[in-house]
């Protein structure tokens, strides 16, 4: 139960006794990061029974939670119209990017800076509340912050929403190159489900076992791969996906034994940057239904290595 007090708070109680304060105020004032969430409750901006509460306060039923509405207001990074980042196709509705290896997608608070969120805003400052949060400036998927390559943002909630389903019913093309350690010797795929790694945070892993995906709540994934080129002990691939789990083509190669140049998460050896583009992009139009491809030029760090 919730009301909104005339002070600026919003007022809940608890009906359910056990529940962890932090995890109450994300359940009930979403959405929010653990991270933003137990910001709020140490600058002081809940309170429990009036007094200052902690984030592991176990709550009672019938507890009072007041939290201050302005600390619930969304973050917005600032616009930096200085970040250099090539502007791919524009129109009313999308744009799509060339991100650069080592540029962040998103903005992790309002404080961000040099992200392509950052970018985004100052481009198009409509981009702030196309998408779920306007730390994401209305980004319709994401990069990894070491990969190159399009980047997809839609300019309004009823575009973004449009794509967002191409995406959830794997209908979007999706093309990358890669350079791998080692010969891999032929085309192929692997359709080998991806789970978060049960002991490393950061990193993902393959589940061949059906019982050991379940345990680990997997995805679905398959990653098609066909080489291109090979010299002095890499190869390059090119790589196609349908969908588009955390670390996807990085944990597939990996897991074949050819991990990508640089991703020393998933063993290759330290590198200038890790070694995947993403070339082509690939979606239906959400206003006029046409194709729309999108391609970023392979950059010559690929080459000069």
């Amino acid at each position: 139960m919730s009301d909104s007090s005339p002070g600026g708070a919003t007022r809940l109680v608890c009906e359910t006794a056990g529940a962890r304060l932090d995890r109450f105020v994300s359940d009930h004032c979403g959405p929010l990061t653990r991270s933003q969430t137990r910001a709020i409750i140490a600058a002081g901006a809940v309170r429990v029974n009036g007094h200052r509460a902690h984030k592991g306060e176990m709550l009672r039923v019938g507890d009072v939670v007041e939290i201050d509405r302005t600390a619930l207001a969304p973050p917005r990074p600032v616009a930096q119209s200085e970040l250099d980042v090539p502007v791919l196709h524009q129109d009313p509705h999308l744009i799509a990017l060339d991100k650069p290896a080592g540029m962040p997608s998103v903005a992790l608070d309002g404080s961000s800076r040099d992200t392509v969120v950052n970018f985004l805003l100052a481009l198009a400052p409509e981009t702030v509340a196309a998408g779920r949060s306007p730390l994401e400036a209305g980004l319709v998927h994401r990069l990894d912050t070491g990969t190159s390559g399009v980047l997809l943002a839609a300019r309004s909630a009823t575009a973004w929403a449009a794509v967002r389903a191409q995406f959830g019913a794997r209908q979007v093309g999706k093309r990358y190159i890669a350079l791998v350690e080692g010969a891999l010797p032929r085309a192929g795929a692997i359709a080998d489900p991806i789970a978060h790694h049960p002991r490393r945070a950061r990193a993902m892993r393959v589940c061949r076992e059906s019982a050991q995906a379940h345990a680990l709540g997997a995805r679905a994934a398959r990653t098609t791969y066909r080489p291109l080129e090979r010299r002095d002990h890499v190869t390059l691939v090119e790589v196609t996906i349908d969908a588009g789990v955390r670390h996807q083509i990085r944990v597939h190669l990996a897991a074949l034994g050819h991990p990508i140049c640089g991703d020393t998460l998933y063993g290759a050896a330290p590198a200038a940057r890790l070694y995947l583009h993403a070339a082509a992009l690939r979606v239906r139009h959400p206003f006029d239904g046409r194709v729309l491809s999108v391609e970023s030029p392979l950059p010559g760090e690929f080459s000069s290595a």
